[in-house]
């Protein structure tokens, strides 16, 4: 069925804009003015056929499907297996939720999706024409509910698991934030202090005609530097970034990267423990939901972002595929901790393996949020002191020649 993109006056006077599916132009006005909506230009922007109009083929693409945030995927995937407990068919529930998609292309895609389950396409298939904003996890857990007839106890899991991921990704930016802000009012005020007011202030020493001391003549230099060469810092700074995201973009670049990360102090045992959780919550809610061990260690080693740690899950496929045990597999390298790796064993000696993956992954995902909030509680005081001693030097810089002075007037 085709869709419309409209303008329109609703009854109040007040302009909206929102999209409409009709079977043609005539029918989607009549569709507006049945509901106290008198529109004021309607566009076609998708038809099932294919067929898009200039500006709307850029929104379809890929690049811009991946604009759809996971908290309105969270909310969608919430609210469908609420219609479908409801007693609602897949299909119109689907439809209801058009109209409440809070952007432009994600209700593209629902229509777009509701239309491919309308021409015989299951909900699986209908969801991965979609790759970059409905992720394989996602796509097999659907496929393996419709299989089970238990599309709507998977649609809730994955809205669990989705709001869960929501809620630790905001608590961890809400700790960053005010260490962040810190430390950005902390670069300001020193490229303050050395451009403006310390040029000022030293000019007069410069004037003298005197010897300074060295921590005097060190800021002077400075200040000098910031305040005519700060844009050489700028172009550095800017040549940095781009070449280390060239480099990421290399499959060498993107291994040797990860396997830095896993090496320094702190931050690698961090990155170990959120892969090992991310790990463990995935694979067991795969394995809850009826995907089989192959293929969704398949699915994880995508997940991780770790290549070592996707290596390692890669090799423990190939010896699960050869009739060796998980846990066995994943003790062959050292990335995964001794502990979790003996829950792994005793869930597949108990045959309750997806239970000791999620006490896995709440062991893991509780110490990676306790690191976090305890490194940012330390980094304000770390902040602070940093500041302290810029600001402590350039004091003394300032100072040295003044006491010095005093002693030859004595």
């Amino acid at each position: 069925m085709p869709i419309y993109e409209y303008t329109a006056l609703n009854i109040k006077g007040k302009t909206v804009s929102d999209i409409i599916d009709a079977d043609n132009t005539f029918a989607a006005r009549q569709k507006l003015r049945s509901a106290n909506i008198y529109p004021v230009s309607i566009k076609e922007v998708y038809d099932r056929g294919g067929k898009k109009e200039g500006r709307l083929s850029e929104l379809l693409t890929k690049p811009l499907s991946s604009r759809v945030k996971p908290g309105e995927i969270a909310m969608m995937t919430r609210q469908l297996a609420t219609l479908l407990g409801a007693g609602f068919p897949l299909v119109s529930a689907i439809y209801t939720l058009i109209p409440q998609a809070s952007s432009t292309v994600f209700k593209r895609i629902l229509s777009q999706i509701k239309d491919s389950i309308e021409e015989g396409s299951s909900f699986a298939e209908a969801l991965a024409l979609y790759p970059d904003t409905f992720s394989p996890i996602y796509i097999n857990m659907v496929k393996s509910g419709e299989s089970s007839g238990t599309l709507e106890l998977v649609l809730q899991r994955l809205a669990d698991i989705s709001e869960r991921q929501q809620a630790l990704s905001h608590r961890i930016r809400s700790a960053m934030a005010y260490p962040i802000l810190m430390f950005i009012i902390g670069v300001v005020v020193l490229f303050v202090l050395l451009t403006y007011i310390v040029p000022s202030i030293t000019a007069i020493f410069t004037d003298m005609g005197q010897t300074l001391p060295a921590p005097t003549r060190l800021l002077i230099a400075t200040s000098e530097f910031m305040k005519t060469g700060w844009w050489i810092i700028l172009l550095v700074l800017i040549a940095l970034i781009f070449g280390f995201r060239q480099f990421k973009k290399t499959n060498a670049g993107k291994y040797r990267i990860d396997q830095v990360i896993l090496k320094l102090p702190g931050i690698g045992s961090l990155v170990r423990k959120m892969a090992v959780g991310r790990f463990a919550r995935t694979l067991g809610t795969l394995l809850d939901n009826g995907v089989s061990l192959l293929t969704a260690l398949n699915i994880v080693k995508n997940v991780v972002g770790n290549r070592l740690v996707a290596d390692t899950i890669e090799y423990a496929a190939d010896e699960v595929e050869k009739g060796n045990s998980l846990a066995r597999a994943l003790s062959a390298s050292d990335i995964f901790p001794h502990i979790s790796i003996q829950m792994v064993q005793v869930g597949e000696q108990s045959g309750e393996i997806e239970t000791m993956l999620g006490k896995v992954a709440d062991i893991y995902e509780g110490e990676v949020e306790n690191t976090i909030l305890s490194l940012t509680t330390l980094l304000e005081p770390a902040i602070i002191l940093f500041m302290g001693v810029i600001v402590g030097f350039i004091v003394l810089s300032i100072c040295l020649p003044i006491f010095e002075m005093n002693q030859l007037v004595r």
